[in-house]
């Protein structure tokens, strides 16, 4: 799929300093025509065609090109006098570098991938230039014509003054989640939206706020180890903060494209820590009033945990290709819907949810100050001996590759 994209005439009129203030403020630390272009490339747009103005500045162009490049995003651009896209005219002369059909981006349009994705194709005499558009130079045929709805565009905002790239931002950060989160992920995500704003206009890394939340887990444990009610509250309190820098950390990714493989595994690495620091304070603390069995469960709890760390990171591996480890929950999903006549996977797909951080952060904090931390600790050890003996399972039956699916030593030691 192709996305055009056209620079204002009256960036080549602008002082060189004045058209990058035009076409670059950064909108949540990201530069605008950069923005345009690389969310563009995140709905799946393959090729960019970038129309500017014969007077545009050179070194301006190749900057915006450079940046681009670095990205991973390739444009041709085209040079063109006076180009008005309600005029057909301007439109035959970038036939030849037209695909048939093509995604219309206005260069100040901030929105997200979903939005561009769900585009309808438009009729040209319907489009509206000021908003992005799915449309197509060519004559389509009477059973496409006949579903084109003229109207529904993609939302967002058009960057016109301070006070919309103010709400931009905010637009952007509240639409930074994904489509699966429940409503215990979306509550969390709305405690963080200001602070992913906050973090947005800094020098402040994703990877640096997953460290942050595995520094907070460090202090829950530490909380959890004194094994009085009210330490015990405060580590929860604490875990369900770390569990919010866990929620933050991928939104300031997305928002600021900087979603990256090393970034997915890092997180998934941080999060598992996180359990075992939890589940390493709550022994500590739980040994102090009950002893030794305390000390047996906590064992068990620990191994299951490792376990199911180690397996799932092996079935991550197995299920997505090493540049998106970032799709491997949603393709799980998919395919234990496709499997939903086996009550296994039927099963699993109706309790997985309940350990995801964004909702167990919740129950933490719940049963904690019910003074329930011993019901925790035995839901948790069967949970985690669950896990991992269902990934194995899972394994085999999704993930069976011809060179066999056993966890040899030299595989266990990688994943840890």
């Amino acid at each position: 799929m192709q996305a055009v994209i056209a620079i204002p005439e009256i960036a080549g009129h602008l002082s060189e300093a004045h058209a990058t203030d035009m076409l670059m403020r950064p909108v949540a630390g990201v530069p605008l025509l950069l923005r345009t272009a690389l969310t563009a490339a995140r709905a799946g747009v393959d090729q960019v065609l970038l129309i500017c103005p014969i007077s545009l500045s050179e070194r301006l162009l190749q900057r915006l090109t450079v940046e681009l490049a670095l990205r991973g995003v390739q444009p041709t651009v085209a040079r063109v006098g006076q180009f008005n896209p309600g005029a057909r005219s301007g439109w035959v002369i970038l036939k030849p570098r037209l695909e048939k059909q093509f995604v219309w981006l206005p260069w100040n349009w901030v929105t997200i991938k979903q939005s561009i994705k769900q585009l309808p194709l438009v009729k040209m005499e319907f489009v509206d230039w000021s908003k992005p558009a799915f449309t197509t130079l060519h004559e389509v045929d009477r059973e496409i014509a006949s579903s084109i709805q003229p109207g529904r565009s993609a939302g967002g905002i058009a960057i016109t003054s301070r006070q919309s790239i103010a709400a931009a931002e905010r637009f952007l950060v509240a639409k930074s989640g994904k489509g699966s989160d429940g409503i215990h992920t979306s509550f969390n995500r709305r405690l963080c939206r200001p602070f992913v704003r906050l973090f947005s206009h800094t020098r402040i890394t994703p990877n640096a706020v997953t460290f942050g939340g595995v520094v907070i887990s460090v202090l829950s444990a530490i909380s959890f180890a004194h094994g009085t009610y009210i330490w015990s509250v405060l580590g929860a309190v604490l875990f369900y903060i770390a569990g919010l820098f866990d929620e933050m950390d991928g939104m300031l990714a997305r928002v600021k494209f900087a979603e990256s493989p090393s970034g997915t595994w890092l997180e998934g690495a941080a999060d598992g820590l996180s359990y075992l620091l939890l589940f390493g304070g709550i022994t500590i603390g739980l040994s102090r009033r009950y002893g030794v069995i305390a000390d047996w469960m906590g064992v068990a709890l620990l191994a299951g945990a490792v376990l199911a760390l180690v397996t799932t990171s092996l079935q991550r591996r197995r299920a997505t290709s090493p540049d998106r480890p970032n799709e491997y929950l949603g393709r799980f999903y998919q395919l234990l819907e496709k499997d939903s006549g086996n009550w296994v996977s039927r099963m699993v797909r109706q309790v997985q949810c309940f350990q995801r951080r964004g909702i167990l952060i919740h129950y933490i904090v719940i049963f904690t100050i019910l003074g329930l931390l011993p019901l925790v600790f035995l839901l948790a050890t069967i949970g985690a001996h669950g896990t991992w003996i269902l990934t194995l399972y899972f394994n085999r039956k999704f993930f069976s590759t011809s060179s066999g699916s056993e966890v040899t030593p030299n595989k266990l030691k990688e994943a840890l």
